[in-house]
Parts: C-alpha cells; structure tokens; sequence
C-alpha cells in the first residue's frame, strides 16, 4: 500500500479496517467451524448466509462510492462506514463458521473457498482505495468492487447440501478426465512428431531424434493406457449417476461417505495426468509402469469405496464387477506391452 495519500487522518479507520479484513481473512482459510450444539438447520444457515454476503456486498459497493468522487469524506464519515462494514464482514465469517463438519466436508470446503474469496475481493479493494487518490475513480477501484461482486453472486451457484457438493466435485474430475483423453488423441493424430510446433528451424537437429516421436510400439502402448483412462471416465461417470440417484444425507454416516467417494475420486485425474506425460517421448517404460499401477490402485479404491457405500444399491453391483474387471484387463495389457519391449 502506498503512503501518499493527501488526507492521512482519513484513512486510518480505512488501515485498521483493513487489517482486520486481512485477519479474518485468513481465520476463514485456515479455522475450524463450531461445535454445532442442538439441532442444526441446512435451510436457516443457507438463509442467514445469503443475507450476509448481501449486507457485505453492500457495504463493499458504499465504500467504493464514498471513495469514487469528491467531497473526500470526513474522518468522522469513514469510521461511521468502517464500522458498518466490519460488522458485515464479521457477521459474514460468524455465519460460515456456523456451518458444522457434520454436515460434510466437501460442502464445508465448497462454502469454505466461497467465502474465503469474498475477503480476498475485500482485501484488494480496500488496499486500491488506499493506494489511490482519494477523490478519484480508478479503473482498478472498478475492477476490484466488480471482483467482489463476482465473488458474492457466486453463492446462488453453491451447492445446497453434501450430495451436490459432492456431485460437483464428480463432475468436475469426469471433465478433467476427458479433457486427457480428447488431449492425448490430439497429439497422436496430429503428426509424428508431437514436438515440431514448438521447435524452429535450429533444432533440426533434434527433430530428427527418434526419443521427439513415437514409435510404432509406443502408439500400441498409448493406445492401451487410453483404455485404462476411458475405464477412469466410465467409473466417474457411474459414480456420478449413483450419487446423482441414491445419494442421502439425512445421516451422518451417509454424508461421511459421500466425502469419503469425493476424497478418493479427486485422485483420479491427477493419476492419469501423470500417467500422460510418462507417454510423451521419449517414453519412460518404468514410469509408464509405476503410473499405469498407481492409476488402477486408485480406480480400483474408488470402486471399493463406492461398492461399501450407500449410493451401491444391488443394481449397481453390476457396473462395478463389470468396471473392476475392465481395470484388470487394461493394466495387464499394458504390463504386457511393457514386458515385450523391455524383453
């Protein structure tokens, strides 16, 4: 923050005002929520919540207003503005800390990153307020109300419950995954050598290295692991379906094991990125190996977990034999293919 500003006794309400954005900020980030004693309502927490992040919005756009355009307020003026504002933030962070663990992790971590960003949106504007001249209306003092806006509209998009919470988090690794799979037939079909875009004239040189391409073997190879990461998609995309249709939360063992299903499939998609760039040339078979192992560990954890839990119901029994036995075959097609070339 700059210091150069032409009416100091001003911006001390603002100073303090922002070191305790700063300090609950951070509580936010990094606390842990209330002992929840009594009956807990969803429906009540979502309603005081909504009307916090209002009030904070509101005081966010006050501020910015007062600061936009003369007459620069008064000392007596921004205390008065200061103070309502911290009472807006600090109701906003009271109410998030209401939200108990009972209630699922996932969803506590969904309104968590929510928040925590609202009071980032706060930081930044209060820190371009000081920094700016005061009877001005810079284009970063827009832009940081605007974030802070963004960052409060965003809460109608929150999931309501552990279920949605947990779905969302599904979903987002079903996109991930084939985001890989539609990258990776990407660089195969484009050309032999995946790395000539990136290279100039120079690396002729280079270019003409077999370990900048793939070899036959290696395209049988990746071909095989695609297999392994369409069973990847198939698990998440079932898992997400079994969620969507039988998930509950009306126990807590219910919404624990709803966390438990978002735990393990989050280590999908960072397993079949590592498993992808092992197959860029030149191809590491021993990491291809290692990756190829940890990716069917994780695949075979999800279906395991999701088999125990109480979205599996006995219908659902079959795509899970069906997926489980779809992880075998693939990873000892590609333990073959590795044991040929290696032989």
């Amino acid at each position: 923050m700059s210091a150069d500003n032409s009416s100091p006794d001003v911006l001390v309400p603002l100073r303090n005002l922002f070191n305790c954005v700063k300090s609950t900020r951070d509580r936010v980030r990094d606390g842990e929520s209330n002992e929840c004693s009594g009956t807990f309502s969803l429906s009540n927490f979502w309603e005081t919540l909504d009307q916090a992040v209002k009030t904070t919005s509101q005081e966010a756009t006050k501020l910015s207003l007062m600061f936009s355009r003369p007459p620069v307020p008064s000392e007596q003026e921004c205390t008065k503005l200061a103070d309502s504002f911290r009472k807006s933030m600090l109701a906003l962070s009271t109410v998030y800390f209401w939200l108990p663990k009972s209630q699922g992790i996932t969803l506590r971590r969904a309104v968590r990153d929510a928040t925590a960003e609202v009071f980032e949106g706060l930081v930044q504007l209060l820190d371009v307020i000081l920094s700016s001249p005061l009877q001005s209306l810079s284009q970063d003092q827009l832009t940081s109300t605007g974030g802070v806006w963004a960052a409060c509209d965003q809460f109608n998009q929150l999931p309501k419950d552990n279920r949605a919470a947990v779905l969302a988090v599904l979903t987002s690794n079903v996109g991930l995954v084939k985001d890989a799979l539609e990258e990776m037939e990407q660089a195969l079909a484009e050309s032999q050598d995946p790395f000539g875009d990136i290279l100039d004239d120079d690396d002729m040189d280079v270019r003409g290295n077999q370990d900048t391409y793939w070899s036959q073997s290696d395209r049988e190879l990746i071909r095989q692991c695609q297999g392994l990461m369409k069973a990847s998609g198939a698990c998440l995309r079932k898992l997400s379906s079994a969620v969507r249709n039988n998930g509950r939360v009306e126990t807590e063992e219910n919404i624990a094991q709803l966390d438990d299903l978002a735990d393990v499939a989050k280590d999908v998609s960072p397993s079949i990125d590592d498993l992808t760039l092992s197959l860029y040339p030149p191809v590491d078979s021993s990491a291809v190996d290692e990756n190829v192992c940890k990716l069917a560990f994780v695949l075979k954890k999800v279906l395991e977990i999701s088999r125990t839990s109480h979205v599996c119901l006995e219908p659902d029994v079959s795509w899970v034999e069906f997926l489980d036995g779809a992880v075998n075959h693939n990873l000892e097609k590609v333990q073959s293919l590795l044991l040929d070339s290696n032989s």
